[in-house]
């Protein structure tokens, strides 16, 4: 009961913003031209008599939210933290060296991004070189895609429902709150009450990046994400029903095959997510106009 009202909410939001036409043509004139590289370094400022007090560096302030001593993070907190996450995991993981290819996952990315609660975070997209078959999210709007799982699309709509989901977790905070209360059960109470110095203690609180792709989501969380990526994903214009063709598609890939297994450890099935959705979604989508799947359109990596 608690699923229907839930998607009934859903797609009364999504007809909700029937009347937005699917403009994507028009937003991508509308990009910067250097989307999607890393912007540059800040230059640091002159020396002052009266400087105003340091500020806490990006790992202080991650530390900070993690140990609780920021209680309830803001957006530019959580964007702090996430970019300290993304940064470490890129350093052992290293995006996809195709600036063609990033930019365009930017900006089917941050297209979709628009359609959700959170549209002003300054969201990031990305494919990184790895053949695991896996997409995850840090908080604060960084948006990760494994290659292993863009080989596996077969059209834009396919990506959007992919980005969809992961942008989902980014606008319910759902990585941000297992990784606040994870870190505070392994701290423990005694820990709570100090403060951690040291770029080590800093660096161990943090971890490497990587684990944000290996801790394990609420499976009503990863339910719940599936079904607002196909929202997403329809009211950016797109076929809702390309999230669970991928889905469909990775669940023939046998268990045993490595590319799968921290995807199957960390996520319910994609068979268990495909019934889920359709058990959920029923056809209620079919009463809208037809999305694109823009195949011709989706870029593929040489």
């Amino acid at each position: 009961m608690k699923t229907s009202i839930l998607l009934l909410a859903l797609t009364a939001g999504l007809l909700g913003n029937s009347a937005q036409a699917y403009d994507f043509n028009d937003f991508l004139k509308q990009l910067p031209s250097q989307l999607g590289k890393q912007p540059e370094p800040a230059q640091p400022a002159p020396a002052q008599t009266d400087a105003p007090a340091k500020q806490p560096s990006l790992r202080e302030n991650a530390t900070n939210i993690l140990l609780g001593a920021i209680a309830k993070p803001t957006d530019n907190d959580e964007i702090q933290l996430g970019q300290q996450l993304a940064g470490n995991l890129l350093g052992a993981a290293p995006l996809v060296k195709d600036d063609n290819l990033q930019r365009y996952v930017n900006k089917v990315g941050r297209w979709v991004a628009l359609q959700s609660d959170r549209p002003n975070l300054p969201w990031h997209f990305g494919v990184i070189d790895s053949t695991d078959i896996n997409a995850f999210a840090a908080p604060g709007g960084f948006v990760f895609v494994t290659k292993g799982l863009y080989q596996q699309l077969n059209n834009e709509a396919e990506l959007a429902g992919v980005l969809g989901h992961e942008i989902s977790h980014v606008v319910n905070k759902d990585q941000l709150n297992i990784l606040q209360k994870s870190k505070l059960i392994g701290l423990g109470a005694q820990a709570l009450g100090k403060q951690i110095k040291g770029s080590d203690a800093a660096q161990q609180l943090i971890g490497s990046g990587a684990e944000i792709m290996s801790r394990t989501l609420d499976k009503d969380a990863e339910f719940a994400a599936d079904r607002m990526g196909m929202v997403l994903a329809a009211r950016a214009g797109y076929d809702a029903y390309g999230l669970p063709a991928v889905l469909q598609e990775i669940g023939h890939t046998p268990a045993n095959d490595s590319r799968v297994a921290l995807l199957f450890k960390t996520h319910p099935a994609p068979d268990v997510r495909f019934a889920m959705l359709g058990d959920a979604v029923g056809s209620r989508f079919d009463r809208l106009p037809p999305g694109k799947d823009l195949q011709q359109r989706f870029y593929r990596i040489k």
